[in-house]
């Protein structure tokens, strides 16, 4: 018989006895200071989850849209990334309030709000979603390794499948060890691409010029198939139902101040988080613009063209080791959170719970797989444009995961007081109406 939830956690408005806590190995079990504790020390022990959504933000499929868009058209796409990030920071604070106010993950409340049908239809897209995501996070690693220790492609993308065993380690460790090692890693990408910045001595007017948007980039078909594709490598879906289950690991006042409270401090950490993986993402096409375009070495698309040109364009031999370093970091960094993810959805979705190391294998082979034929078969060339592809297949699906999010935090009866205010909700909206229209605009030029 399934126990009943916890009772400080407010039910959905369909009778579904079945919902339980998110991660339950892990809800609740980070202290937050109560009612009179120092704002600082209430901050500090919600920071983290931010961090771990952060790094989807930047996986190994940014690099391969980054790279292409920068050594392509300079520091146009640049203003694609500012829009894209604001995006996600408006996106990943709904969903961390309705993971804290309404006590459920967002495919728990699509479980609970939608019929059968509709929820297993989201169910499939999020999968599709997560699986393109861990096919980025195989090719991205397997370069890596490629670039470091000359491995062979398609050995390095076996060799991916080791990582279960990590991740493993790091879920036995605690909730808060799994958001260091993260933070340890993302210390590690910022700062290579700190140094990358320096060496490329990149051209400041244009980066602010880049800035500003430009028409271009829709009504160039090249330039927007690569913004769409940032925009689904920044605004990832499966994030959206990660931090909405993350947030639930600190054990918070369940009162209306105690969730006002936590809401603030959520936001704050995930709005710091994303300005982080801004900067990756802007650092990896400004290095692109200032390295290989402005020298009219435009068609610089793949990572290992530009870990072999970036020590003799930069000077310093340091330059591409650091990128192949950062890209290891970034393989591992989103595995983790992938691995997260899909158990999340899973349970969510269909309430269906496996082994953690069942389900990374299942959905690590559903992604070797394909790597390893294109590795096999198209070589470093095929498997760059698997990345790209990658990264548009997640912008396909970010519909299906942005109107239900929207949908529910602007729902009075769901989120009673913390309802989305009407700027919020046209913000929301609008923000959901751009991608929409962007995806339907880049399947009319694929079919035309």
């Amino acid at each position: 018989m399934t126990p009943p939830p916890p009772a400080d956690i407010a039910m959905p408005s369909m009778d579904m006895p079945d919902i339980r806590p998110s991660l339950p190995g892990s809800y609740r079990t980070i202290a937050v200071p109560r009612a009179g504790g120092s704002v600082w020390k209430k901050m500090g022990a919600f920071a983290g989850p931010g961090y771990i959504v952060a790094v989807g933000y930047m996986d190994p499929g940014n690099w391969a849209t980054d790279l292409a868009g920068g050594s392509a058209f300079g520091y146009t796409l640049l203003s694609v990334i500012l829009l894209s990030s604001i995006m996600a920071m408006v996106l990943q604070s709904l969903a961390a309030k309705l993971g804290i106010v309404t006590g459920m993950d967002l495919a728990q409340a699509c479980r609970a709000q939608y019929s059968t049908p509709v929820r297993i239809i989201l169910w499939v897209m999020c999968e599709l979603a997560i699986i393109a995501c861990d096919l980025a996070e195989v090719v991205g690693t397997a370069i890596a390794l490629q670039l470091l220790f000359d491995i062979p492609l398609v050995m390095g993308v076996c060799l991916t499948a080791a990582d279960v065993m990590l991740i493993l380690f790091l879920q036995q460790r605690g909730f808060r060890q799994l958001e260091a090692f993260i933070v340890a890693l993302l210390i590690v990408i910022a700062g290579c691409f700190a140094v990358e910045l320096f060496l490329s001595k990149p051209d400041l007017a244009a980066i602010g010029m880049g800035l500003v948007p430009s028409a271009s980039v829709v009504t160039n078909p090249a330039m927007l198939y690569i913004a769409i594709g940032i925009i689904g490598a920044t605004v990832m879906p499966h994030n959206l139902y990660l931090h909405s289950s993350i947030v639930q690991t600190r054990s918070f006042e369940r009162s209306e101040k105690g969730k006002r409270e936590a809401v603030l401090f959520a936001t704050v950490d995930s709005t710091i988080a994303l300005m982080l993986a801004m900067f990756v993402n802007g650092a990896i096409l400004i290095l692109a613009a200032s390295s290989f375009h402005v020298a009219g070495m435009t068609g610089v698309a793949e990572i290992q063209d530009a870990h072999r040109l970036l020590a003799p364009m930069l000077g310093a031999g340091i330059a591409s080791t650091l990128f192949a370093v950062a890209l290891l970091a970034s393989g591992q960094n989103s595995t983790i959170t992938a691995t997260l993810a899909g158990q999340i959805v899973m349970e969510g979705f269909v309430n269906l719970r496996v082994p953690a190391w069942l389900r990374r294998v299942v959905t690590r082979m559903l992604a070797i797989v394909p790597a390893v034929i294109v590795a096999a078969l198209y070589g470093s060339e095929g498997t760059t444009r698997l990345l790209v592809l990658s990264q548009v297949i997640l912008s396909l699906q970010l519909p299906f995961a942005v109107v239900p999010l929207v949908k529910f935090t602007s729902d009075r009866a769901l989120m009673g007081s913390f309802v989305n205010p009407h700027w919020l909700k046209f913000a929301a909206w609008a923000i959901s109406a751009i991608i929409i229209t962007l995806n339907l605009k880049l399947l009319l030029e694929f079919f035309l």
